[in-house]
């Protein structure tokens, strides 16, 4: 499979950059200037969808610290790397929910000191106080979302509605179809679709789940969770797994795409902001939490990358055509059905024995 982590080039100040004219204020986030001991660098590691040029130029503009993305295709890739002592350089994360309580069993966050952030009181009241991390001791919540298909209308006239469609529909959508790179959104929907948890404990509805995959394996183009964009909207592929953020903006390029939450229930994610404790720019990293967490800046953010902000004062400020997409704000009816993927303990050795043997040959 192509390794799709990539290193990005750092952005470069813009020193003529009106920032009145697009609408970002520095608000309480107060200029950086360089230590001793402290960088004017802010390395990032991130998804690729989060790799915003505009928001990484307006940063750098107002603080003068020089924000450099590395990205990473799944939350195991990223913990991985950081296991193996090749995340040192990095300052803020962007973890997933799961992900977040896993890294703090590890030892790896920093707890985060609320009085040197501004605006943690704007979070919708589901976000303030999370059980993947209670009070937000250790991250913040920077844009939540569900996972499902994306489908080409016009080729794929009988709609998906839930996991099963994918068996159901084999002949038609083979090879014209991909899974995410994930193990725990592709083991999580088949076991939705078996009736079971997401998070299941049990082996034998894991195995159940893999054997049910292993059928679908051959109609499957690929695993991936970022490839698959382009090759959607060349027309490739009728369908592909993936989060709501992805889909509402290929919609914008497509309309034909339509986005679809599986109806018996699907996850709900929440992707976050966290300081690593091998972290070498900790100021940068809060001017950084700060910066995001202003209102103005979280809801253009949202806009412009198709997020669902956990920021209730920003999605106060969104058009009312963006908080009624349903794709991105589903109505609590659908929200009800869906689960946290949650850490499983020893069982995830269960999980990614059964995902080697999945994804291999």
């Amino acid at each position: 499979m192509t390794n799709r982590r990539k290193f990005l080039k750092s952005i470069a100040a813009v020193s003529s950059l009106s920032l009145a004219s697009c609408g970002w204020r520095l608000g309480d986030v107060r200029a950086y200037s360089a230590t001793k001991g402290s960088s004017d660098q802010l390395f990032v590691y991130t998804w690729d969808i989060y790799t915003d040029e505009e928001l990484f130029k307006t940063f750098n503009a107002q603080t003068g610290i020089k924000p450099q993305a590395d990205v990473f295709d799944s939350n195991e890739t990223m913990l991985s790397k950081l296991q193996a002592g090749g995340g040192g350089a990095y300052s803020v994360i962007n973890p997933s929910d799961y992900m977040v309580r896993k890294m703090v069993n590890l030892g790896l966050l920093t707890e985060l000191n609320h009085q040197r952030l501004i605006g943690l009181d704007n979070f919708f009241p589901r976000f303030q106080n999370p059980t993947y991390d209670p009070n937000n001791r250790h991250s913040i919540p920077f844009n939540w979302g569900t996972t499902g298909f994306i489908y080409n209308s016009e080729k794929l006239t009988n709609p998906p509605e839930d996991w099963d469609y994918l068996w159901q529909n084999q002949e038609q959508l083979s090879k014209r179809m991909t899974l995410l790179n994930d193990i725990r959104e592709v083991m999580g929907g088949t076991l939705r679709m078996l009736g079971y948890s997401y998070n299941s404990k049990d082996e034998k509805e894991i195995k159940q789940a893999y054997e049910k995959l292993k059928v679908l394996k051959p109609s499957v183009a690929a695993f991936t969770t970022d490839a698959w964009r382009n090759q959607i909207l060349a027309g490739d592929l009728l369908l592909a797994m993936c989060v709501s953020s992805d889909a509402v903006k290929l919609s914008k390029e497509n309309p034909k795409l339509k986005y679809v939450i599986p109806k018996s229930g699907t996850s709900l994610w929440t992707d976050t902001i966290v300081i690593p404790k091998t972290a070498p720019n900790v100021e940068g990293a809060y001017a950084w939490i700060n910066w995001i967490l202003q209102p103005g800046v979280a809801a253009k953010t949202s806009q412009r990358l198709n997020l669902s902000t956990p920021n209730r004062a920003a999605f106060e400020q969104l058009p009312k055509k963006v908080q009624n997409n349903s794709s991105l704000f589903p109505p609590e009816s659908i929200l009800n059905k869906c689960e946290r993927i949650a850490p499983l303990g020893q069982i995830e050795e269960v999980y990614e024995r059964y995902w080697t043997e999945l994804t291999s040959g």
